[in-house]
């Protein structure tokens, strides 16, 4: 069982669930030291103080706003931990609500909340049970790193999952992203869907990651004084070019089909206008060579024996 991160209670009600937050995640990613290539001595980074020029020691760190720029506010931690604040040591629920009512975008990290104490497992199954039955979440508010935050608590696999989310005037409206009007016609659009069926997938756990798969797969090599990997082909692609829409939608149709071994590979192709068939042939032909070398490099990869050696985080 991972270190707990934090340890309060969750106010449901009048009802009090003892529990300890346990991080629901874990990062797999390679990390590298930052190295003097000419030794290979490590490169660290040192805190230094703009007005003496010192190394600070951490112990004589501490937190300040800044008011203006020549005016310094210092809080310490004691001082933020004394705040009075309800949720200091609880997440405290405000309400209940339907899932898809919560936009993804405002959700954040994600913990499992573990028991602290037997005496915690009547209440906490009680709330596990009313989130399942109701078909709710629970929407709370609690405090962590010096700040009060939303979050979410909802069932996964009998256990009860704590989400942080961003208060939603976090959220950046996208209305000055959004492209101009386009004209797209009904076939362009069905098409469109057309990959969306083809592409679906019940189960995405079969998914890995394919770079961190190489990446250990070049750091093996180079320890055992091996080759090193070649470098697996990739589409290249013209920045701005403009392609024919359909066709394009019509060889990716196509070429998913044949990636996943499906009849309809050869199907017939949507009829464009004359002027455009030479693009056409281009747009399918490039499809179906990008689908072989895609398959091939993944082929190569899965059957690559996954280095287990030095993984460890810096």
């Amino acid at each position: 069982m991972p270190r707990p991160l934090w340890t309060g209670a969750i106010s449901f009600g009048l009802v009090t669930i003892p529990i300890k937050i346990i991080s629901a995640t874990e990062d797999r990613s390679i990390r590298f030291h930052q190295v003097h290539l000419e030794d290979m001595g490590r490169v660290r980074t040192r805190k230094v103080c703009e007005l003496d020029d010192e190394v600070v020691p951490q112990d004589e760190i501490g937190k300040g706003y800044e008011l203006t720029k020549d005016q310094v506010v210092p809080v310490t931690d004691e001082e933020l931990d004394e705040m009075p604040l309800p949720t200091a040591k609880a997440i405290e629920i405000v309400a209940f609500v339907d899932a898809d009512s919560i936009d993804p975008i405002r959700i954040s990290d994600s913990y499992f909340l573990a028991i602290d104490g037997q005496v915690a497992a009547k209440p906490y199954t009680l709330l596990r049970k009313a989130l399942e039955r109701s078909d709710k979440v629970a929407v709370a508010k609690f405090a962590w790193h010096g700040r009060e935050r939303l979050g979410l608590l909802r069932v996964r696999e009998n256990a009860i999952v704590l989400h942080s989310m961003r208060w939603p005037d976090e959220i950046r409206s996208p209305e000055s992203l959004m492209p101009k009007a386009a004209d797209l016609d009904d076939d362009e659009i069905e098409r469109a869907v057309q990959l969306t069926d083809t592409l679906a997938m019940d189960d995405i756990s079969s998914f890995r990651d394919q770079y961190r798969d190489a990446l250990e797969e070049l750091i093996e090599a180079k320890t055992e004084g091996k080759e090193l990997p070649e470098p697996a082909e990739g589409e290249e692609r013209e920045p701005g070019k403009v392609v024919d829409l359909m066709a394009a939608l019509n060889a990716s149709v196509k070429a998913a089909k044949e990636a996943r071994g499906e009849p309809g590979g050869g199907a017939t192709v949507h009829e464009i206008r004359p002027s455009r068939k030479t693009t056409a042939k281009k747009e399918i032909a490039l499809a179906k060579k990008t689908a072989a070398k895609k398959t091939a490099a993944s082929k190569k990869i899965t059957a690559r024996k996954p280095a287990t050696k030095k993984r460890s985080a810096s």
